[in-house]
């Protein structure tokens, strides 16, 4: 008869054999507190954006997620630090859709002009997509960050808008964009980033239109 030590041995191998490899998978916890961070930012977003940074309150955002008035605090130590993950959060967010877009197939082969025409759709539908908020906050409320902290945004911003140099540099040497290209990347992405202050779906204007009226715009 198998003793116990034997018994216990084979569970042990056994249970090794069986265990995936790689990294451990979360836990329901773990992957819980994945989700509350992502309902914090969002609420945070929303409200920043609606209520401005200085008006809206911890427990205001707590309340919007759904959560304890001191939950805030299990995943950021201030508001502060809320306000820069939220910023941060929708730069990330625009990079990585520009840069899909920039990467994608076929996309290097179009004329410089519909290279142009996809960058500013895509930032039209970062800034007024549903659920961006992320990135007008940041447009409007970055002063409120300490200066370490706004510098870790302006690198982010600088590679987002070196995605912008190349097309824009193509279109120059072309005579399609007289501006100089500096100063067409400053004044495109400043009227661009201006409509969230004025952009109303209900009034019958779609992301196209804007697309399209920016384009007869910038281009001759």
């Amino acid at each position: 008869m198998t003793d116990d030590a034997t018994l216990l041995e084979t569970a042990t191998a056994t249970a090794t054999a069986r265990r995936p490899r790689g990294r451990p998978r979360k836990t329901v916890d773990e992957r819980d507190d994945g989700n509350r961070r992502i309902a914090l930012l969002g609420a945070a977003a929303s409200l920043f954006r609606r209520q401005g940074f200085a008006a809206t309150t911890t427990r205001d955002i707590a309340a919007a997620a759904g959560m304890q008035s001191g939950s805030p605090f299990y995943h950021f130590k201030s508001k502060e630090a809320l306000l820069f993950a939220v910023m941060e959060e929708g730069m990330h967010a625009a990079l990585e859709r520009q840069r899909a877009a920039v990467q994608s197939p076929g996309h290097a082969a179009l004329p410089a002009s519909e290279q142009l025409r996809q960058l500013v759709q895509v930032h039209f539908g970062v800034l007024l997509g549903p659920g961006n908020d992320f990135v007008p906050v940041m447009l409007y409320e970055s002063r409120s960050l300490p200066e370490q902290e706004r510098n870790r945004l302006a690198q982010l911003i600088s590679e987002y808008e070196s995605l912008w140099m190349p097309v824009l540099t193509a279109l120059h040497s072309s005579g399609q964009l007289r501006a100089p290209v500096g100063l067409a990347r400053l004044l495109i992405l400043g009227a661009l980033n201006w409509s969230v202050q004025w952009f109303d779906p209900k009034k019958g204007a779609s992301v196209q239109d804007l697309t399209d009226a920016a384009m007869a715009l910038f281009l001759n």
